[in-house]
């Protein structure tokens, strides 16, 4: 099962705060969908996985909402 965040209308650092708060509160191998409008997070969301450790395992940056699935280390 996914885990969802919702950070649609949140700026920077919020989304990116959120999903690494929801991260830490499921099990390794959980895969979080995080939905969120703010541009920054196309830079954003790869950093933190790269700087934690997760796996960026899709981005979807087309449109807004942006749908980013990562799974916990």
């Amino acid at each position: 099962m996914t885990e969802t965040v919702d950070a649609v209308g949140l700026l920077c650092p919020l989304p990116v705060l959120k999903l690494r708060k929801r991260l830490t509160q499921v099990a390794p191998g959980t895969a979080v969908l995080l939905l969120t409008d703010d541009p920054a997070a196309i830079i954003d969301v790869p950093h933190f996985c790269a700087e934690a450790g997760h796996v960026l395992t899709t981005a979807e940056t087309d449109d807004a909402p942006y749908r980013f699935t990562v799974t916990r280390a």
